[in-house]
């Protein structure tokens, strides 16, 4: 039982753990968007614009392997512990 307890408070745990940081890591990808289009915004450019470009590089964002390396939150503790696991049962 103690078992089950722990994986299930391990994995809400680090289910918070992983929206936190992506959110996080979102909002600034988003933020550098918007500050790297203001810096230099093209000749007519409108909210429109603005917007299409934001959408573009979060799109791009998404594709990247940033977001995908994120979901390292879930696999590093599982093999820690297992390590830890086997290494203690093992002696």
């Amino acid at each position: 039982m103690q078992f089950v307890r722990l994986v299930v408070f391990g994995f809400i745990a680090l289910s918070v753990i992983y929206l936190s940081i992506s959110l996080y890591s979102r909002s600034v990808r988003r933020e550098w968007l918007e500050k790297e289009f203001d810096a230099d915004p093209p000749e007519g450019a409108d909210d429109a614009m603005r917007d299409a470009y934001i959408a573009k590089g979060m799109t791009e964002y998404n594709n990247s392997i940033r977001p995908k390396l994120i979901g390292l939150v879930y696999v590093v503790p599982i093999v820690a512990v297992s390590v830890i696991v086997y290494v203690i049962n093992t002696n």
